[in-house]
């Protein structure tokens, strides 16, 4: 009986295992959506420098606390090499084009490029790498979201700082075009991270190598621009708290996330880092954000319960697989011990008639015997 309790939980928890998915990734996009506003109190730090710093010093903490758990799953991580520098070139690229493509186009075009082209880039790496089909839920629900996002972002909010009133137009489709490399490598290094989990690398050790890797590569670009970081404390702190907070912390949940969840879906439930962006300007920015912005925010959470993977309890018959399984071998069994008791039956019947018979033959010959 404790076996088989034991048995039910562990299919519960696996059962649940997609919607706590969801849930580390939404954290993960809370987390995500503090950045802009973070970034608003360092003004003079140039954005590749924020992006170096964020990505960067994050990667390399994730890496020094995945350090154990990279040294047990090294002889994998080894064996996927291609991958792991795929990503990783990923990582490094994500935060620069994003953090651009916000200081060229504006933050609310450079955001819902950036955010909203994720799902889709995740969707078609998905579908052309793994042959994963577009399921008609997943397509309605980026639909929505993506358009919700983008709402929220093109309504923009009274008294930002958006740029893209005096920025040229060259200016804004350079940030236009970042922002697509932004979602791109956004969706390629999600996929990356999925298919080394998938492979048998525990989470940790996936995002570790992976956004450590990332971070030695974002450190020449810091060294380069970071100077501002260290002219006052409130930089310095902005720094800090991008790298601790948003990156260390947030991604770690979306490793969480992704080791139960495809990245196609991660990717699709991040769009929530809109929604939180733009409460976040409205109530510590003091930005002012229009009733059609509020209709997008209402309409991307909305997106998230089609988005979210739906817990799937399975049924106790079919978690009692082997004993299922030997239902047929059980009534074979059942079936040849019914022949065997019915030929032991026949057999005994029929000794029965020729032991009645001998005893007929008996008496007719001392019928004779006596006449």
């Amino acid at each position: 009986m404790a076996k088989a309790n034991t048995a039910i939980s562990a299919t519960g928890r696996s059962s649940n295992a997609p919607l706590w998915g969801a849930l580390f990734v939404v954290a993960a996009s809370v987390l995500w959506g503090t950045t802009g506003t973070a970034a608003t109190f360092a003004p003079s730090v140039n954005p590749l420098a924020i992006g170096a710093v964020a990505m960067g010093i994050g990667g390399l903490l994730q890496a020094v606390l995945a350090a154990r758990l990279i040294k047990l799953h090294w002889e994998g991580i080894r064996q996927r090499w291609r991958l792991v520098l795929l990503a990783a070139v990923a990582v490094a690229a994500y935060p620069l084009a994003f953090y651009s493509s916000m200081h060229f186009s504006g933050v609310a075009v450079g955001t819902v490029v950036s955010i909203g082209s994720a799902p889709v880039a995740a969707a078609v790496i998905e579908r052309c790498a793994d042959h994963k089909p577009l399921t008609r839920r997943w397509t309605a629900g980026a639909v929505l979201g993506i358009g919700g996002a983008a709402l929220l972002s093109f309504t923009g909010a009274d008294g930002g700082t958006s740029a893209v009133g005096s920025a040229n137009q060259w200016a804004s489709t350079a940030g236009i075009a970042l922002g697509l490399v932004a979602g791109a490598t956004y969706a390629l290094y999600s996929w990356g991270a999925h298919r080394l989990i998938a492979g048998g690398i525990r989470s940790r050790a996936a995002m570790g190598s992976v956004f450590g890797l990332g971070g030695l590569l974002l450190m020449p670009v810091l060294a380069l621009t970071g100077a501002p970081l260290l002219a006052s404390w409130t930089n310095a702190a902005v720094g800090a708290y991008m790298a601790l907070v948003p990156m260390f912390a947030g991604y770690l949940l979306f490793g969480w996330g992704l080791a139960r969840i495809q990245a196609s879906t991660a990717t699709g439930i991040s769009l929530l880092e809109t929604v939180v962006a733009a409460v976040l300007a409205v109530l510590v920015v003091g930005e002012r954000l229009p009733a059609l912005g509020w209709l997008g925010a209402a309409v991307v959470l909305g997106s998230l319960f089609i988005l979210s993977p739906r817990s799937q309890h399975r049924r106790r018959v079919n978690s009692a697989g082997g004993l299922l399984a030997s239902v047929p071998a059980r009534d074979g069994a059942v079936q040849q011990e019914a022949r065997t008791q019915r030929q032991q039956q026949e057999t005994h019947h029929d000794g029965d008639h020729l032991l009645a018979a001998d005893a007929r033959r008996d008496d007719r010959e001392r019928e004779q015997a006596n006449k």
